[in-house]
């Protein structure tokens, strides 16, 4: 029993060391060709940034280099500025999302109302749509609003995605009844026990629901691509995807300035995010 025990311990731990290699070697390989010259950057991947090449798999520079650094700090209005404006509109998003999700959440879990069931399943219908599917009624609804060609676009379609509701919806439910009435028995508003009672409560919950939404703003590019006519006003991941063959030099270090704010959220709240999953039950 014990051996076979241990062999299937063995097995798991090669099977989650394939898959660790596997997501991490993207990493890895921006990291290492970061530190390209830009004559070896254009040597390896010139052909295959004009569509005629093929991918170069080598990880280490014949000579390392700190140039394309030096550029991406030198030119601050031209890297970092995107970087920080994409940074300050996913915190939008994020601040935005919470709210909408906490509200509806709380709505959902707490509250009855006629036509409650057949909204929440619109809601789990919804979250089944693609992003694809939802670009052109986006698309038509920001243009009557006027706000085609403005961060707005990027915004508020992010701000009132379904997950974040169906999430708080699970988190607020596991919160018993008894709590929300004992802190109207001692006299507090609806909102006073859902901020100071329901929400720490389900604070893992709610940290989740930011990372994963930070996430998902910091990494769009469909909508982008579909609402902005001005590419001055791109993102920084679709900045990078449309960089010329003259900045290849800049691609990998950028490349690495664009994991930093996840894996920094991901180093600091780790524990939250994954005791806000189990939380949940969501899988």
């Amino acid at each position: 029993m014990k051996r076979k025990r241990k062999k299937r311990d063995w097995i798991l731990a090669a099977l989650f060391l394939v898959l660790s290699v596997i997501v991490l070697f993207p990493a890895f390989y921006v990291l290492c060709n970061s530190f390209l010259s830009p004559q070896e950057a254009v040597q390896r991947y010139g052909a295959l940034a004009s569509g005629t090449g093929e991918l170069d798999l080598s990880l280490l520079p014949e000579q390392f280099s700190l140039q394309g650094y030096l550029q991406v700090f030198l030119r601050r209005t031209v890297y970092w500025m995107r970087f920080w404006r994409t940074l300050a509109m996913c915190g939008v998003i994020v601040a935005g999302q919470l709210l909408v999700s906490i509200l509806g959440g709380f709505a959902f879990a707490k509250f009855s109302f006629p036509g409650k069931r057949w909204l929440f399943y619109l809601l789990v219908v919804l979250m089944l749509m693609p992003v694809q599917v939802t670009l052109v009624p986006n698309y038509i609804v920001l243009e009557r609003l006027n706000l085609l060609d403005r961060y707005g676009a990027l915004i508020l379609p992010a701000m009132f995605l379904p997950f974040g509701t169906f999430l708080m919806t699970q988190i607020f439910k596991a919160v018993p009844d008894e709590v929300l009435q004992a802190g109207q028995i001692d006299g507090a508003g609806t909102l006073t026990v859902l901020f100071r009672v329901l929400l720490p409560a389900g604070r893992a919950g709610a940290v989740s629901l930011c990372l994963l939404t930070f996430i998902d703003a910091w990494n769009m590019v469909e909508q982008p691509l579909a609402f902005l006519k001005d590419s001055a006003k791109y993102p920084f991941s679709v900045f990078l995807a449309s960089t010329s063959r003259d900045a290849l030099a800049v691609v990998f270090p950028c490349g690495v300035l664009a994991m930093l704010p996840v894996l920094l959220l991901f180093w600091f709240f780790n524990e939250e995010l994954v005791e806000g999953i189990e939380f949940t039950g969501i899988k």
